[in-house]
């Protein structure tokens, strides 16, 4: 399962829950969550998981199907079993052979607001600066 911490709430198969959820500690999804935004230290979303929303959290796990934004502070692990509709943020990201994901990756240890342009400044700066 690869999350540092017990899990202490769980949204089971079968359940639905809907809206703006905010959890102090670690969430596990096994049923279907939609809403505006998940905020929560480490989320683990099982094989039979559903997610449909933004997603800010330290690490997170993915088996299911996530549509939504994941901005992770430390890493995102996707699982072979996971599809994923979002862009990605998080400065360690590991994927498994199998995983479908659409979206766009920014993977940084520092918090740049625009990467590109960033990159592109660097790119350009020349080796007398």
């Amino acid at each position: 399962m690869q999350i540092d911490a017990p899990i202490n709430s769980t949204i089971g198969e079968e359940s639905f829950f809907e809206g703006r959820y905010a959890i102090k500690g670690n969430l596990r999804i096994d049923g279907k969550f939609e809403g505006e935004s998940l905020l929560v230290e480490q989320l683990m979303v099982g094989a039979m998981g559903r997610v449909k929303t933004d997603i800010f959290a330290t690490s997170v796990v993915v088996e299911g199907i996530v549509i939504g934004n994941i901005q992770a502070s430390r890493r995102i692990l996707l699982l072979a079993t996971a599809r994923v509709l979002g862009d990605l943020k998080t400065p360690e990201l590991i994927i498994q052979d199998g995983v479908v994901l659409e979206g766009k990756c920014t993977i940084s240890h520092m918090q740049i607001k625009d990467t590109k342009t960033y990159i592109e400044s660097l790119y350009n700066k020349t080796h007398e600066e």
